[in-house]
């Protein structure tokens, strides 16, 4: 069995960044494509492809923080979260937004389609970071909102998997404390 100790150690020790910890500038567009053919390398059983990318640079991050803020304050959020879900938008010098798209199949299961959507964000996220990128996956109540969502131009059977958070990392946070797997593992013979 042949392995690559530095892939293991990258993935043992890797850590997304806050959006607080990016910073422009952005990945190209070439290498942008280069993140999304690595994470496009997931499970995807019936070759589905269940998942879709929308590549927000710039104007159309502060366009849809702007959206964020006005939906938020129709919802009757508080204007310190409205802020807050704008800001994570506004402040990002990148945002990659995995669309879950699923397909009509009589053997692949929708929940399944949703998992290869999830295993496509963290591919993302890791393809970043593996490349000298910063990045972190965040959702919040704008994923899941009618009007964000047909803001961002998704079908009506489409979700938003995560939104990608791309830039160049400022800082390294502090580990956080990790799961303890014997804890959570339990070996059957």
């Amino acid at each position: 069995m042949t392995h690559d100790p530095a892939v293991m150690t990258f993935l043992q020790t890797r850590r997304s960044r806050s959006i607080r910890l990016l910073s422009a500038p952005a990945p190209e567009r070439e290498a942008v494509m280069q993140l999304l053919t690595a994470a496009a390398r997931v499970p995807d059983h019936g070759k589905l492809e269940p998942w879709r990318f929308i590549v927000l640079e710039g104007a159309a991050c502060a366009r849809l923080a702007d959206t964020v803020a006005v939906r938020g304050a129709n919802l009757g959020l508080a204007p310190e979260a409205c802020d807050k879900a704008a800001g994570t938008f506004a402040g990002s010098p990148m945002i990659v937004t995995v669309v879950a798209s699923p397909k009509t199949s009589e053997k692949i299961p929708e929940y399944e389609q949703s998992l290869s959507a999830g295993a496509v964000c963290l591919s993302l996220v890791n393809a970043a970071l593996a490349s000298g990128w910063g990045a972190c996956w965040l959702t919040g109540w704008a994923a899941t909102d009618p009007e964000v969502q047909a803001a961002l131009g998704l079908e009506p059977h489409e979700w938003v998997a995560g939104f990608i958070h791309i830039g160049t990392s400022t800082a390294t946070p502090p580990d956080r404390p990790r799961p303890d797997i014997a804890r959570l593992t339990e070996w059957r013979a």
